[in-house]
């Protein structure tokens, strides 16, 4: 007997808290079980719920809580400063005693989604699946050549206009536009520099020109299909376990 649930989801989306400023409040996860690409298997997904900035670092292999939140310290808030409040799913590395007495050491509040419900980490999701479309495009005949794509992916995510801010996150979080890609077609007469400089506008534009057709696609609301549904204090409800995941240390 199928014990998958065949009704539509039930029960309005609710907003998180609108930041006040840029990478106060981020969403983090992680992009696993990739070909092997200069010795990388993941990809650690980092989003300001601000401007919509997002960063991409490669990863050997699933790190630990503790080397998870060294990453953090390391590729974000060095650059940025410490946020108020991380979102993530309920990755192990997520909902480990480290991870908590890491960032409450901090003053950083850490807050996880609902048990396969990974909407209340829904920007951090949509930037994944628009980098591994895009990753896709690129990569799909060579499966080990992402992690030379990686920068242009994030670089081109990161000088799109966003319809929540009408900025790009580029402008947002620096106060400007710095120059997209400043090349001429006039060559260098140099072979080498040449070509680097051809594939990497090629790269460029078709980065850019497929991550504007992929915001296009994701112009829906997510509650066009969802009916609205209202729980009591001491409701009754069914709950779906099998995502549920135990601590790592």
């Amino acid at each position: 007997m199928s014990t998958s649930p065949h009704q539509l989801p039930t029960g309005k989306l609710i907003a998180l808290p609108i930041p006040q400023r840029p990478w106060s409040h981020i969403g983090v996860d992680f992009v696993t079980d990739l070909p092997g690409s200069e010795g990388n298997t993941c990809i650690l997904v980092m989003v300001d719920h601000f401007s919509k900035m997002c960063k991409f670092f490669p990863l050997r292999g699933l790190p630990t809580a503790l080397e998870t939140a060294e990453h953090l310290f390391q590729q974000l808030f060095c650059h940025f400063g410490l946020p108020e409040e991380i979102v993530s799913d309920r990755g192990p590395q997520f909902i480990s005693h480290v991870w908590k007495a890491f960032f409450k050491l901090l003053g950083v509040s850490v807050n996880l989604s609902s048990g396969y419900h990974p909407q209340t980490s829904g920007q951090t999701e949509r930037k994944i699946q628009e980098l591994g479309r895009y990753l896709w495009a690129y990569c799909h005949e060579d499966q080990r050549s992402w992690s030379r794509f990686l920068p242009w992916a994030e670089y081109a995510q990161n000088s799109l206009c966003q319809d929540a801010t009408g900025l790009t996150p580029l402008q947002c979080v620096l106060g400007y536009q710095p120059p997209l890609f400043p090349w001429t077609e006039e060559p260098s007469h140099v072979p080498a520099v040449d070509h680097w400089f051809r594939e990497s506008k090629r790269v460029w534009d078709s980065a850019h020109h497929y991550l504007q057709w992929a915001v296009r696609q994701h112009k829906r609301f997510a509650d066009v299909r969802r009916p609205a549904l209202a729980y009591q204090p001491g409701d009754q409800v069914w709950l779906l376990t099998r995502d549920l995941r135990q601590p790592c240390r």
